[in-house]
């Protein structure tokens, strides 16, 4: 496939500009420019994401459709907001698995924002039930999770990430050596990334390198909630 800058310095202008003039006139006015300079860029690597992502798991899913598929809506769920800002300032892209009805299950995600850009592998946020039999997992299986939450190759790029319960989660041994990541609110591994990177040439590979790099992490996920990898 070949190499192409799919987020070039056009498209953090106009999250720049965005961020400036964050109101529907001036979104309505310059709506063909989100959808050729934002929309259109994230749609295509979507797309020529999904060969790579094949390779790395059949069970997720690269899904290009403009709305409903893998990119997030760029409009804003103001309803329960104090900020009334119509419009997100980032865009937002989960390649999530197959068995998954939101963003609360285990998934790729690149986060695109001037500034401000990094990928996202795991689970953010799970439900009680979920969050429960990861930790088990956790305490069943120490072996298992410190090869793919803690081997070298995945902290050398990967950093544990979320929020964390102030106290040991009821039921679980406070004296277990892996007891702060018994006690993580969300199994995430965050990778920070430049501005530079994002409008390189060599995303698409370095994003589907990042993704290979978190397959054990994201397997051992996987397996404590009981779906396929």
């Amino acid at each position: 496939m070949k190499k192409r800058a799919y987020f070039g310095p056009e498209f953090l202008r106009y999250l720049k500009q965005l961020k400036r003039n964050n109101d529907r006139e001036w979104f309505q006015k310059n709506k063909p420019r989100y959808e050729s300079e934002l929309r259109d860029p994230a749609l295509q690597f979507i797309n020529d994401f999904s060969v790579p992502l094949e390779k790395i798991s059949t069970h997720f899913l690269a899904d290009a459709r403009p709305s409903g598929g893998s990119l997030f809506r760029i409009y804003r769920d103001v309803r329960f907001s104090k900020d009334k800002s119509p419009y997100k300032t980032h865009v937002g892209i989960h390649l999530r698995h197959e068995s998954a009805k939101d963003a609360h299950a285990p998934g790729f995600y690149l986060h695109l924002e001037p500034g401000g850009s990094f990928v996202g592998v795991g689970i953010w946020r799970p439900d009680g039930k979920t969050a429960r039999k990861i930790r088990e997992l956790i305490v069943e299986n120490p072996v298992g999770w410190k090869k793919a939450a803690h081997r070298k190759a995945f902290r050398q790029e990967f950093d544990l990430a979320g929020d964390s319960l102030k106290r040991p989660p009821r039921g679980f041994d406070p004296d277990n050596p892996y007891i702060d990541d018994l006690k993580r609110k969300d199994f995430i591994g965050v990778k920070n990334l430049t501005d530079r990177e994002i409008g390189s040439t060599d995303l698409l590979t370095s994003f589907s390198r990042s993704c290979r790099t978190a397959g054990p992490l994201m397997e051992f996920l996987a397996r404590a909630i009981g779906i396929p990898y």
